[in-house]
């Protein structure tokens, strides 16, 4: 089983760090590879630059009062959440992500959780 994961293109697990403005302020993310290929392919879908959907990310995740602290855990999670909805059905392999109701998508995806099993069941 983990030659499953081990075997992977090392390139892949390579970190790279980018920069970018958040509120204004001058940063960089750091992360591997793999995640920006996936954050990549998300941008891409609503013709946003890389840099720019995460801002819009940091934005919506600061106004819903949610805590930034860990930005770069976030962004994984989010790469993690888009591939797992994608393999669940409940976002499309293509179209843009804005004209998707999330409403309706979170409710669906708690309905038949993939990945929330574990967290709900500690709760």
């Amino acid at each position: 089983m983990c030659r499953l994961f081990s075997g992977a293109d090392p390139a892949l697990w390579i970190q790279e760090t980018r920069a970018l403005r958040l509120n204004g302020f001058s940063t960089s993310v750091r992360l591997e590879a793999f995640f920006w290929s996936v954050l990549e392919d998300i941008a891409a879908r609503d013709g946003l630059s890389v840099n720019r959907l995460l801002s819009r990310l940091h934005d919506e995740k600061a106004e819903a009062g949610r805590d930034i602290e860990n930005f770069t855990s976030f962004l994984r999670v989010c790469c993690g959440r888009y591939l797992a909805l994608r393999a669940q059905g409940l976002v499309p392999e293509e179209g843009a992500l804005a004209a998707l109701d999330a409403t309706a998508v979170l409710h669906a995806e708690r309905d038949a959780p993939l990945l929330g099993r574990r967290a709900s069941s500690a709760a």
